[in-house]
């Protein structure tokens, strides 16, 4: 599937950190991963919580929590990781994304996308694609996972699990 095609896919999955719920375009989600032990690597950045074994390689695992300015993920059952296809440069790095609870997925059309909050420049929403209205009192924010992160994070990230920089996938 060609990087045009994956932009136009309309599935999102949605999933809790706190009690906001978040959406990712399913085409920047590889997998989706119960609670494993996690190896801590020294020096890291807060929001790296370490790295994983995954099918023979080492596979970055950040705390989305603490990337959003939240408090530290608390694991419980439902807490899971999201391995990520995250676009750095001309290149693809595998990254594991820990979240509260996944929820489902849902087809959302363009046309049901409302505009990203204008919430000044104190407060970086260049990473929200839009926002989906899920019922009366709920919104979800639709986000664009390869602005989640800067491209010094994801250079962080590389240096750490070297490995994990995928073949121009």
């Amino acid at each position: 599937m060609s990087k045009e095609e994956k932009k136009t896919l309309n599935s999102y999955l949605s999933f809790k950190l706190g009690e906001e719920i978040f959406a990712a375009n399913v085409s920047k989600v590889l997998n989706i991963l119960e609670m494993t032990k996690i190896t801590k690597v020294p020096k890291a950045p807060e929001y790296m919580k370490g790295v994983i074994n995954l099918r023979g390689t080492v596979l970055p695992v950040v705390d989305t929590r603490v990337k959003f300015s939240m408090s530290a993920t608390e694991f419980t059952t439902n807490t899971c990781i999201l391995v990520l296809d995250i676009d750095i440069e001309s290149d693809s790095l595998h990254v594991g994304a820990l979240v509260d609870a996944v929820q489902e997925v849902l087809e959302i059309e363009p046309h049901q996308i409302l505009p990203p909050p204008n919430i000044g420049n104190k407060f970086r929403s260049e990473f929200i694609n839009g926002m989906y209205k899920l019922n009366e009192e709920q919104f979800i924010m639709l986000l664009d996972m390869d602005k989640v992160f800067s491209v010094d994070d994801l250079l962080e990230i590389r240096e750490i699990a070297p490995d994990v920089y995928a073949e121009n996938a």
